[in-house]
């Protein structure tokens, strides 16, 4: 709160006026005083926002306007760079907060129709678009679609994330050199070896969970949990820590010679967006609603609820991805009929579900529901099996595959690669608890999860011969 009293003394409209991004900022600031009235109490949190928008409005373009339009005097290219268009999400979420009607009118103020109208119906308008940021943009349709209701964002939102999966790496992470790509295109296949800036992490899996979360939330479709996921453990979980001096972890490297690297950029944007990301983790794990609970990561965790007056915890435990049992156990003050759904991911053929000992199978790409009365003790035992796979990068190169078991895809390090089969691959061996081995005419070759990397050179994509 002594931050926001500070904070305040100081709004001034030069701080837009001599800034390159006022859209960018000011959206910030939105966010934090949003999180100040809930989760610090502030109760003038509401009052500083007004001054906030009061000061920062007529440093705005009137609409969202796109990267690349001068709606104002510019002093270089940078200053077309600004993301009018990903405000609508928090001037939502300030509006169903309690901050005001005036922030559900905002937000409809700046929605980028052109582009949700195109991807509504099933155009590709992300190709050169910056890849976070318009990510950022499917959410702000998300928020649309939940507070006007109006069907056309969601289909915008959904059709978006379809044609960004299939421009995605193996690991879930998409938009190298931060731009998005037509339908098709060869620039996935070049970017193995033309550039090292394959997908900007801390940014782009802190606006993939909030997307892949409202889609889950509305959808209930196991596939958005499945790509989150796989994003948790192919990309943010295995980034460089953040450093006291400001360096930080940026960009995953997918190029046939990639390294982990810091930003030279001391506090870029990826040194918020870290913090972020890590303390949402909770809020992508479990879901509720009226009749049960939602699990859609196996992280070892509690989740603690009310439901028709008892008072409820069910615990996970286990060592997934890594091994492919996960355990639950039901704790509660007395007897209670409820759902646990838990996700089976659409790679898990063959899973089972055990409660009480007594087991069934689970189909995949499913949530199976486990409808009953719980009682203090129950157990789960949930199964999903390791199998290996190979995943082409595209259609258009089917032999340059990423290895993948589980949800995870695994990396050969060293600096040059043997020559390898598709039957090699997959018949990698573990050889120890995060450690696999692929066996070549050349020699073994060492696969590791992104979480194991450390300064060693590695390749995510292989060529395979005949």
């Amino acid at each position: 709160m002594r931050l926001n009293r500070l904070y305040a003394q100081v709004i001034d409209g030069q701080f837009y006026e001599k800034n390159r991004y006022p859209a960018y900022c000011f959206d910030k600031l939105v966010c934090g005083l949003i999180d100040s009235h809930k989760f610090a109490g502030d109760p003038q949190a509401w009052a500083i926002l007004g001054k906030t928008t009061d000061t920062a409005l007529p440093h705005l373009p009137n609409k969202a306007v796109e990267q690349g339009t001068k709606w104002r005097p510019v002093k270089d290219e940078s200053w077309t760079w600004d993301e009018s268009y990903t405000m609508p999400e928090n001037l939502f979420l300030a509006y169903q907060r309690g901050a005001g009607d005036r922030y559900r009118a905002l937000g409809t103020q700046f929605l980028l129709d052109s582009y949700y109208d195109k991807l509504a119906n099933g155009e590709n308008d992300l190709a050169g678009h910056h890849a976070y940021s318009h990510v950022n943009c499917l959410c702000s349709a998300m928020q649309a679609y939940m507070t006007l209701g109006n069907e056309k964002y969601l289909r915008a939102a959904k059709n978006g994330f379809d044609i960004l999966l299939a421009q995605s790496y193996a690991t879930g992470g998409w938009g190298p050199d931060e731009q998005l790509r037509k339908t098709d295109s060869p620039d996935l296949y070049d970017s193995l070896t033309k550039t090292h800036n394959s997908f900007e992490t801390p940014c782009g899996s802190y606006g993939h969970f909030k997307l892949t979360r409202y889609l889950m939330r509305v959808t209930r479709d196991p596939r958005y949990g499945d790509s989150m996921e796989r994003m948790l453990y192919n990309t943010i979980l295995g980034v460089l820590p953040l450093q006291a001096d400001g360096r930080t972890f940026y960009y995953s490297d997918y190029n046939f010679q990639g390294k982990k690297v810091y930003s030279p950029h001391h506090w870029p944007c990826c040194s918020g967006t870290i913090a972020q990301v890590t303390a949402d983790y909770r809020i992508n794990t479990y879901y509720r609603d009226g009749r049960g609970v939602w699990v859609s990561l196996y992280i070892p965790s509690t989740v603690k609820w009310t439901q028709d007056g008892a008072q409820v915890a069910l615990t996970q435990k286990g060592d997934y991805p890594f091994e492919p049992h996960v355990q639950f156990e039901v704790k509660t003050s007395k007897a209670a009929t409820f759902a646990v759904n838990l996700r089976i991911p659409a790679w898990a053929e063959g899973a089972s579900v055990a409660v009480n000992g007594k087991r069934e199978s689970a189909t995949a790409g499913t949530f199976v529901r486990l409808q009953r009365e719980w009682k203090n003790g129950d157990r789960i035992e949930l199964e999903l099996p390791m199998t290996t796979r190979l995943e082409a990068l595209d259609a258009q190169h089917p032999d340059t595959v990423a290895l993948l078991v589980g949800p995870l895809v695994l990396f050969s390090v060293g600096e040059s690669q043997s020559a390898v089969t598709r039957a090699q691959l997959l018949a990698a061996k573990k050889v120890s608890k995060q450690s696999w081995q692929v066996e070549t005419s050349g020699g073994a070759m060492k696969m590791l999860p992104w979480t194991e990397i450390g300064e060693k050179g590695y390749s995510t994509y292989l060529h395979l011969t005949a």
